[in-house]
């Protein structure tokens, strides 16, 4: 109701309201008298609250005694007593946003740590990894193709000046992608993932230097435990390669440029985060296609193939299919993730993953450690946390 009363309790006096003809059916509650002129203005009626009616008293008697009599109290709303509905509360709401991202967050991470175990798995059985990174790209871009084309998933509406933005941001997506296989080709996964916690590191110096960004000293504070941690590492890694180092370094910077081209290019863009993979998933197959048969060629491939297959047996195809399966659905978890929670929550996830895949990585593949080694490796993820929370403090204020 609209109007409501400042006083704690008004009672109506009601004759004759319900009709002699209902008393012996089921009671009914009619409609209010109506109040005079005189009675609202004594009552000192307002529009600021609403009225609530209590439940109505002397039915009962009124049907054993046939007494028009009904009483009926009003109260202001501030007075009102809780009501039993069948509401969802909003700390309902939170709880399943919460366990929807935590079940996100599980999903993605296993999926990675499966992915970079059976990515490690072929590269020792079969060193080429352009062929390795473009069969990746092409596992996702035909699972998204039959997923259009059945509807499983509805396609995106794109035009050309979409993929003209996209393009860039794909150029440094297959680089990062191809120089983090080349890396871990040549190193431990542990010790990839290691320099590869040094991103944040990359993303200040190219977005000081080349885009002429400002940061405040905490910033920049914040990343000398990750320029530490990432050094002590490789300097007491034992499996140390050059070639492996630098492709890890190569991805950090590449990847930076990828984030900066989407967050760039990508504004006002109403493309799911899932799409927007699958799309770029499809750009970057085309344009590292002709470079992987370049650089390594089908003679290479099917002279690999043959070896792996005869050290390995028919476990190498599953070996294949897998990691490039699973790198498309981490990935895509990942983006899914994005469109659900903050950048921030996005990063120190990404951080927690690294952590999960270094540690399932040693242990699976036996990887020696000193404990120097370790105590770089948790230094260099400890100021990734600290750079992750120092932005989120500077986002809010």
């Amino acid at each position: 109701m609209i109007c409501s009363v400042k006083q704690s309790t008004l009672s109506f006096t009601c004759s004759d309201v319900i009709p002699r003809n209902c008393l012996a059916s089921k009671p009914q509650i009619s409609s209010l008298p109506s109040v005079s002129n005189a009675q609202v203005s004594s009552s000192h009626l307002s529009i600021k609250k609403p009225l609530y009616l209590s439940a109505a008293k002397g039915i009962g008697p009124l049907l054993r005694n046939r007494k028009p009599v009904i009483e009926c109290k009003a109260y202001e709303a501030d007075r009102s007593q809780p009501l039993d509905l069948n509401v969802e509360l909003p700390e309902r709401q939170d709880a399943a946003q919460r366990l929807k991202i935590s079940i996100y967050f599980a999903t993605w991470w296993a999926l990675n740590v499966v992915f970079n175990i059976y990515n490690k798995k072929v590269l020792n059985a079969f060193p080429y990894p352009w062929l390795t990174s473009t069969l990746s790209l092409a596992a996702g871009s035909l699972i998204m193709l039959i997923s259009w084309a059945t509807r499983i998933t509805e396609a995106p509406k794109t035009d050309l000046e979409f993929w003209k933005i996209l393009f860039p941001v794909a150029v440094a997506h297959t680089i990062g992608h191809v120089a983090a296989t080349v890396s871990m080709s040549k190193v431990a996964v542990s010790f990839t993932h290691i320099i590869k916690s040094g991103e944040p590191a990359f993303s200040v110096m190219v977005s000081r230097f080349l885009l002429g960004e400002t940061f405040p000293v905490a910033v920049y504070l914040s990343l000398l435990p990750i320029i530490g941690g990432c050094s002590l590492a490789a300097v007491t890694e034992l499996n140390f390669n050059m070639i492996g180092f630098m492709g890890a370094m190569i991805s950090n910077l590449a990847f930076v440029f990828r984030n900066i081209f989407s967050k760039k290019g990508m504004k006002g863009k109403s493309v799911s985060g899932m799409n927007y993979y699958a799309c770029l998933s499809i750009l970057s197959l085309v344009i590292l296609t002709p470079f992987a048969i370049a650089v390594e060629g089908p003679q290479m491939w099917a002279a690999g193939w043959q070896t792996a297959l005869s050290q390995i047996g028919p476990n190498f195809i599953w070996w294949v299919a897998a990691q490039s399966i699973f790198y498309h659905f981490y990935n895509q978890v990942s983006y899914m993730s994005l469109d659900q929670i903050s950048p921030l929550t996005f990063s120190i996830g990404n951080t927690m993953k690294r952590i999960s895949v270094i540690v399932s990585s040693i242990i699976i593949f036996h990887t020696p450690v000193q404990p120097i080694n370790a105590l770089g490796a948790a230094i260099a993820i400890l100021g990734t946390f600290l750079y992750s929370q120092v932005n989120c403090h500077l986002f809010v204020n």
